[in-house]
């Protein structure tokens, strides 16, 4: 449900009150892979995909939450609140409700209607986008005002202990700060972060490969096994590398014979990948768009080639990409093994430049893809209600 007037009615009649709404978008890591847990730089950009939420008090004691999208409500009494979520959609704004109460915060009772147009699935983080929103909501309610950083940090916190998923905070972090028409440097170790322009002549044109190899999740945790041996050697080498992030491509070679060819790849793959996203945070403040097009290009072939993290599909999509002289850069986008390839494109252009890849893909493949366009985008923020 994107019109809001027809949200807030919904709202309205459900619940018998005006609310106050309150936004907050997905994202998409235009680069910078497996570098958040190696304390290093990821670069993403919020995107025009949002989340809304309307929230009114109640005088009962309970949290009433209904989705749109789902057609579902759920009901908890304040009183016994549970510690952790049930695997359910709620589990995302009940989870910030319990981190809030952990941090201090007492939230009276409220109705919370939740309704967006982020894809669910494509790796667009719909997930941080329906916390940051909540956060906002909640905070309103209570009176108080926190920091984009720190709703970022509590939502992080909201999905790591309540619904149990061990993601970093990158995605919340661009949808609590994020920027119109700009992308955001997040050094994750620090949480200092630099906005980036990036023309509004530009969009995104996120192709989805509509597969998630069954392989992905033992993928993923051999990788970061893979990576923590390196760190390990590493540090015996030189007790100043704490993280991968210390380390440059020279300390690397420096261990290479006390490596498995795997752990070396992986973690070349890593070190080269943080220079590479400050160099595209550098070449986007110069205006370099062409600079900043050949280090995605750069980063899906390490993604490809020494993390190991690409597919046929994603592989197939990027190449055909690259063909269209109107494309600026390409690369597969996410946590890997499937998910959406980004494609950085002028926006007069990005019409025709779909339909192509779509057609080209399901040519090659067989395949339907789904396709999504957007900008940078304003991070979380209030709606005026009239």
């Amino acid at each position: 449900m994107e019109n809001v007037n027809e949200f807030i009615a919904l709202h309205q009649e459900r619940f018998g009150a005006k609310p106050a709404l309150f936004r907050a978008p997905g994202r998409v890591n235009l680069i910078g892979e497996h570098t958040d847990y190696a304390e290093g730089f990821v670069f993403p950009a919020a995107i025009d995909l949002t989340t809304t939420v309307a929230i009114t008090p109640r005088t009962d004691g309970q949290a009433v939450l209904y989705s749109a999208n789902f057609e579902k409500e759920a009901r908890v009494d304040l009183a016994t609140l549970p510690s952790r979520g049930t695997g359910q959609w709620e589990d995302y704004p009940l989870g910030v409700l319990a981190m809030l109460r952990q941090a201090g915060i007492e939230v009276p009772a409220f109705s919370l209607s939740i309704t967006g147009n982020v894809p669910l699935g494509a790796g667009l983080s719909s997930s941080a986008s329906i916390e940051v929103a909540t956060a906002l909501a909640l905070l309103h309610l209570t009176g108080k005002s926190w920091s984009g950083p720190e709703i970022a940090k509590l939502c992080q916190k909201a999905e790591n202990h309540y619904v149990g998923a061990p993601v970093g905070i990158m995605d919340q972090f661009v949808s609590a700060c994020g920027a119109e028409d700009h992308a955001l440097l997040l050094d994750c170790r620090s949480l200092e972060y630099h906005l980036a322009p990036l023309p509004h002549e530009v969009e995104f044109v996120l192709i989805n490969t509509m597969v998630k190899h069954a392989h992905a999740d033992g993928a993923y945790k051999i990788r970061r096994a893979e990576v923590a041996e390196g760190t390990d050697i590493l540090h015996q080498e030189n007790p100043g590398i704490h993280a991968l992030r210390d380390a440059t491509l020279q300390d690397l070679e420096q261990v290479k014979s006390r490596m498995s060819d795997n752990v070396y790849r992986r973690c070349r793959h890593i070190i080269s990948e943080d220079d590479r996203t400050v160099e595209a945070a550098a070449a986007l403040d110069a205006g370099n768009l062409k600079k900043f097009g050949s280090l995605l290009v750069a980063a899906h072939a390490s993604y490809r080639d020494d993390f190991e993290a690409s597919c046929p599909e994603a592989d197939i999509l990027v190449e055909l990409a690259l063909e269209r002289p109107e494309c600026i850069g390409a690369r597969l986008t996410g946590g890997g093994f499937g998910g959406c390839t980004l494609n950085l494109v002028p926006s007069k252009e990005a019409p025709a430049f779909a339909e192509a890849l779509k057609k080209r893909y399901k040519e090659k493949t067989s395949i339907d893809a789904d396709i999504y366009r957007c900008r940078a985008s304003a991070g979380a923020h209030a709606l005026n209600v009239k």
